[in-house]
């Protein structure tokens, strides 16, 4: 079974960091997501306002680098839950729990575009691309294709051509 969701949107509240009587963190939040298609007849965007669960590490860090209004990409899974209101009624709920917090924009760009650290659940932080479970580098971190060449440049010279391009 696959349950995996990725949504991108606006906090639209400070994230609300609380422990559970063992003392692990839990943050939540929600995110104003805009959907794809505009309204016919107002030609608008609809917007969907989704709730985001975040535990142990990834709470404390959402909770010290996010605000309202500041945009995230969460990844996570869809969790539904059913309880009970005042009044004895039956409700259910969807949220996500939230698998790794991104930033969804810059500092710069007013507390809010293209910056991508954030946090994965129960991992280390990496410089890269944020927290992640797994902070070991492959033996070979160029894929066989050598060291980058000494002049700082990104890229590698290919050493052959074997013909199989794929266009």
């Amino acid at each position: 079974m696959l349950n995996k969701i990725f949504i991108m949107g606006r906090l639209t509240r400070d994230p609300e960091l609380r422990r559970t009587q063992t003392g692990t963190p839990v943050a939540s939040f929600s995110l104003a997501v805009d959907r794809d298609f505009k309204d016919k007849t107002t030609g608008e965007r609809a917007t969907d306002f989704i709730d985001v669960v975040a535990w142990r590490q990834t709470a404390e860090f959402v909770s010290r680098y996010f605000s309202k209004g500041r945009m995230a990409v969460v990844e996570g899974r869809l969790q539904i839950r059913d309880w009970t209101d005042k009044e004895g009624g039956k409700r259910r709920s969807a949220e996500v729990i939230a698998d790794q917090i991104y930033f969804g924009d810059s500092k710069r760009d007013g507390d809010g575009g293209g910056y991508s650290a954030g946090y994965h659940q129960g991992g280390s932080y990496n410089q890269g691309g944020g927290y992640s479970s797994a902070p070991a580098a492959p033996s070979d971190p160029f894929g066989g294709y050598g060291a980058p060449p000494a002049d700082g440049d990104q890229f590698a010279e290919l050493s052959t051509d074997d013909g199989n391009l794929p266009f």
